[in-house]
């Protein structure tokens, strides 16, 4: 399968630092790689309602929820670019994980046996100096793809508070070169690794 990357923009701010380097790592894939950007703040997603016991799924065909189904479900690669808000991912991205929850019941699309294997990235940038306070986004990620049996890539931190900040953080900058050509290991929740 060729490799078709989704990047999910989860700033409300548009160029953030968070998006910017998402763009320096994505600028060192293969031309022959696809890339979808959508930006959630301008594709919202309504509320999520959870249907988890009800029985009538129907798979969405218009508007912003099947634009991200149909997108997430053509990525061999999904990009959560969520700036480190209160310590986690930000709303309109939590929220796009919530409908990941629906998607699992929808008929026709097996959306867990789909999404195996795939992989999951993350980028964000944080106003700390101290790169464990994003544990929570980075655990955010890894577990869901763990739940879906994804590989996780790792979460790119870039350090940066006021727009363009980012710009100045060398190491990120570094790291955004050969961010996407590592290995992805199958995601494992952390008491498996015990």
């Amino acid at each position: 399968m060729t490799r078709r990357f989704l990047f999910v923009l989860g700033s409300s701010r548009s160029e953030g630092n968070t998006e910017l380097l998402t763009r320096r790592a994505a600028e060192q894939l293969p031309e022959d790689v696809e890339q979808q950007w959508i930006d959630l703040s301008a594709h919202p997603l309504p509320d999520f309602e959870d249907l988890r016991h009800d029985s009538d799924h129907v798979r969405p065909t218009q508007g912003n929820v099947a634009l991200l189904l149909d997108a997430t479900l053509a990525a061999t690669d999904v990009v959560i670019a969520s700036p480190l808000y209160w310590y986690s991912v930000s709303a309109p991205v939590k929220r796009y994980l919530d409908y990941w929850s629906g998607w699992l019941r929808t008929p026709g699309i097996d959306f867990k046996a789909t999404m195996a294997g795939r992989t999951l990235w993350g980028v964000t940038a944080l106003a700390h100096d101290e790169q464990e306070v994003a544990d929570p986004l980075v655990g955010t990620l890894s577990n869901s793809a763990a739940y879906m049996g994804m590989r996780f890539g790792g979460v790119l931190l870039g350090n940066g508070s006021k727009p363009g900040d980012v710009l100045a953080d060398a190491e990120a900058l570094t790291r955004a070169k050969t961010f996407f050509a590592q290995e992805a290991p199958l995601a494992r929740f952390p008491y498996e690794n015990d």
